[in-house]
């Protein structure tokens, strides 16, 4: 199987001024493949949030190679980014990010309007992405209506409406609690698995280990570890992060 995301050598520097400069991504090697949840654990500080928005090419690395579903991204131009993200790409923020003045369905036929897909077409296709992730009969409530755990399966269809071979998520269970957290993490890998769709999520949570394929850990902006997940793997992530 091919990787769908390749990282080699990718570092980010952040320059503050003219004299001084704060490195966040030291050197990073990363392969992300097709059908594989991919948890991104360590403390605050460490890059993952960086990490994840070169790879969702919002941010340029500072130097290295990121290839995004076989294409080299490094040397695109600002005018070719937002096509390869609209096709490639799907976001899933903490704070939802949803419009407060759309309905759920036409939260997700904005996102079907930019791939082109509109009118009858786009809202049959909005009600069947809100059926897949479980809020098909919350298609015409506001986002004032839906609890945390609704908005957020609302931002994935949203994210889900451009069918895109990657999804990622940064710390997409923070405003949620425990057992609708699971429930949204154990969706998203559903989606991984079944549609074979690259999930990568920033995470802070130790409850959300048994989720992963593989769960990669940062620190100083380097990997320090990327195993598949076992008992004691668990353990010791659970420990190291709640120390964190």
């Amino acid at each position: 199987m091919q990787p769908i995301v390749v990282l080699r050598g990718v570092t980010k520097t952040y320059a503050e001024g003219a004299s001084s400069a704060v490195v966040a991504l030291r050197g990073i090697d990363l392969e992300v493949n097709p059908g594989e949840l991919v948890l991104l654990m360590g403390p605050s500080g460490s890059g993952k949030t960086t990490l994840l928005s070169i790879m969702g090419c919002i941010l340029r690395a500072t130097a290295g190679s990121v290839q995004i579903a076989g294409r080299e991204v490094s040397g695109l131009s600002e005018k070719e980014l937002p096509r390869l993200r609209l096709h490639n790409i799907g976001f899933v923020f903490q704070g939802f990010n949803l419009f407060p003045t759309l309905t759920a369905a036409e939260n997700v036929e904005l996102m079907l309007d930019l791939k082109g897909i509109r009118g009858a077409a786009a809202r049959q296709r909005a009600g069947e992405l809100l059926e897949q992730v479980g809020v098909g009969d919350r298609s015409n409530g506001f986002p004032s209506d839906l609890s945390g755990g609704q908005k957020q399966r609302v931002a994935i269809a949203r994210a889900l409406a451009g069918d895109p071979q990657i999804l990622l998520a940064d710390e997409p269970t923070a405003a949620l609690d425990s057992h609708i957290g699971r429930s949204v993490l154990a969706m998203m890998r559903d989606l991984a698995h079944a549609h074979d769709r690259a999930v990568v999520i920033v995470t802070h949570d130790p409850r959300l280990l048994e989720f992963a394929d593989r769960i990669v850990t940062m620190e100083d902006g380097l990997i320090t570890s990327s195993n598949q997940p076992h008992a004691e793997a668990l353990l010791q992530s659970s420990a190291s992060a709640t120390s964190a």
